[in-house]
């Protein structure tokens, strides 16, 4: 569509007096077809001129010279109406997703600019929950949408690895700690030592003192609270890379709040430097009155450090080193106003890239009773739920399809894509509920219905022996084969539009109605059957669909299987 957008710019460039930028960004997309392919509004141009949009709208219905890229161009109240040339966007499309396959739909907008994107973020020690899933799986979906987009992306995992509470751990491991136990399941291990601990604190509250005192030691570099605070740390990362690999996901860095610890000094200096704190009953904070946000707290009475003091620390870091031209933090909305502040603060210190941060937040994530079988504790483990999505697709395919040889990586592939889908075809803002009987749906607008109509495209394109062969795309005319490829020329604004709204649902949402739509297109129209002409344009055709489903579905970090 890039090619028909620029052909439409061209046209109205020199009978309207806006820029070619401006004039790209108020080009529309009709709801309907039948509406035309793009449609620009009249309503600015009604303010400058001071004339009715619709009577504009038909003046350069008028004035607008020929183009071999539209069918016509049609003045409809106050919407200048474009409908492509059918021919030539089914020849541009088709051949253009065949000729770039897995590069079709990426751009360089962001050619020499860095996105930093701060996701997933657990904390060291404790279980990987299904609470972390939404903010890795919109973040990795966000680096590989930005990626695409040509941006030069850095992941980063602020692991949560520093606080109080690993006073508490080295109190209970000292206590009652089991090493054979700890090598076996760290995670979980660690998980029971510091549930136990507030349990027996209960009882003895001078445990907590002792956990304040470790800590302090901890802080102050003392070599034994040190080493067991790194094994703590290292056999936790550990674990999480194991389910990170699950879900195929990738991180440039884990630097977690501890890598911070050497320079909270001389970022508390340099915000006092700037005349910008005080103290508040022992505390230090930035006032943000004028801002109407609560103070920010920088230091406690007691000389401690806050998460605010990291992330500020992180941030000023951060933009040192990678120099970005935006930073994401995907991070759940309840933190919606530590951002507020920490953004303030930064802008207080006058930082101009503050105006590049910004907060992506997400709702939560709820199951519904009795739909998950494995708990342990009050949690839910993201492993517990990516094992059973991975057993129910295992009974689902030994059900359609016994004879599949590689049933384990297929229902791996099928089970995992399932719960990454069952999230970000959901708007991110809004919480959602986990429904097993609608993520695993064949059916339903789910990762597997997309994925089946993905391998059933693979089970044609392997009947039709003489394929790949010689195609006349400009026979791809009637209504079920220009709805596709309507469809597949908007790819990339697909894209683009979800990396600016920071919305994978966009995405989510296109796979699920080009598989419809590619549905639709293979019950109406003959494929295999067809004359040798449309036979081998419709194969062409679909061969382009199976790439943008195989596209859509990787930038939403979701596999697409040949056979189910």
């Amino acid at each position: 569509m890039q090619i028909f957008r620029k052909e439409v710019v061209g046209l109205l460039k020199d009978l309207i007096e806006m820029d070619e930028h401006e004039l790209a960004m108020d080009l529309e997309t009709p709801p309907n077809p039948e509406m035309g392919d793009f449609a620009f509004p009249c309503f600015k141009l009604a303010k400058k001129r001071r004339q009715n949009p619709a009577a504009i709208a038909a003046d350069l219905a008028v004035k607008l010279p020929g183009s071999d890229y539209f069918e016509r161009i049609e003045a409809k109240g106050p919407y200048l109406n474009f409908f492509c040339n059918r021919r030539l966007l089914a020849k541009t499309t088709v051949e253009s997703i065949l000729a770039q396959g897995k590069a079709y739909g990426q751009q360089e907008v962001g050619k020499g600019q860095t996105i930093v994107i701060d996701f997933s973020a657990p904390n060291i020690a404790k279980p990987f929950g299904v609470g972390h899933l939404r903010s890795t799986v919109i973040g990795n979906s966000l680096y590989r949408l930005y990626e695409a987009l040509g941006y030069n992306c850095v992941g980063i995992n602020h692991l949560g690895d520093w606080g109080t509470q690993f006073g508490k751990l080295i109190v209970a491991y000292l206590r009652w700690g089991d090493e054979q136990k700890l090598e076996k399941e760290p995670i979980t291990y660690l998980y029971e030592l510091y549930v136990r601990f507030h349990r027996e604190a209960e009882k003895d509250p001078q445990l907590e003192d002792e956990a304040r005192a470790w800590f302090k030691k901890l802080e102050d570099g003392d070599a034994q609270a040190k080493a067991l605070w790194q094994r703590f740390r290292d056999l936790s990362l550990a674990e999480f890379k194991r389910i990170y690999k699950l879900l195929e996901v990738e991180f440039d860095s884990y630097q977690g709040e501890s890598f911070y610890n050497e320079m909270l000094d001389e970022a508390i200096k340099l915000i006092e430097e700037k005349g910008l704190t005080s103290i508040s009953e022992g505390a230090l904070i930035v006032d943000l009155s004028e801002e109407n946000l609560p103070p920010c707290l920088l230091r406690k009475q007691d000389g401690a450090t806050l998460y605010a003091t990291r992330d500020l620390c992180a941030a000023i870091y951060r933009q040192r080193q990678y120099n970005f031209a935006k930073m994401l933090y995907v991070v759940g909305a309840d933190q919606s106003l530590h951002f507020q502040q920490l953004f303030a603060v930064l802008r207080k210190m006058g930082y101009q890239w503050a105006e590049d941060c910004v907060h992506v937040p997400f709702g939560l994530i709820y199951y519904k009773e009795g739909k998950m079988s494995t708990r342990r504790g009050t949690l839910v483990f993201l492993e517990d739920v990516l094992t059973k999505a991975t057993e129910l697709a295992k009974e689902i395919i030994r059900e359609k399809n016994p004879g599949l040889k590689n049933k384990e990586d297929v229902a791996r592939q099928v089970g995992i894509g399932a719960v990454i889908f069952g999230d970000l075809i959901n708007d991110r803002i809004k919480n959602i509920e986990f429904d097993w009987d609608k993520v695993l749906d064949f059916t339903g607008e789910t990762a597997p219905y997309v994925q089946y109509a993905h391998a059933r495209i693979c089970s044609i394109l392997r009947k039709a022996d003489s394929w790949p062969a010689s195609y006349d795309a400009t026979l791809l005319t009637n209504e079920e084969e220009q709805h596709v490829i309507r469809l597949l020329a908007r790819f990339s604004d697909v894209i683009i539009r979800a990396a600016q709204t920071y919305k994978p649902s966009l995405v989510a949402r296109y796979v699920v109605d080009l598989a419809a739509a590619f549905n639709s297109f293979y019950h109406r129209c003959p494929v295999l059957q067809a004359e040798e002409a449309s036979r081998n344009a419709r194969l062409a055709l679909i061969d382009a669909v199976r790439q943008v489903l195989v596209n859509g579905l990787y930038l939403l970090g979701i596999n697409a299987p040949e056979e189910m």
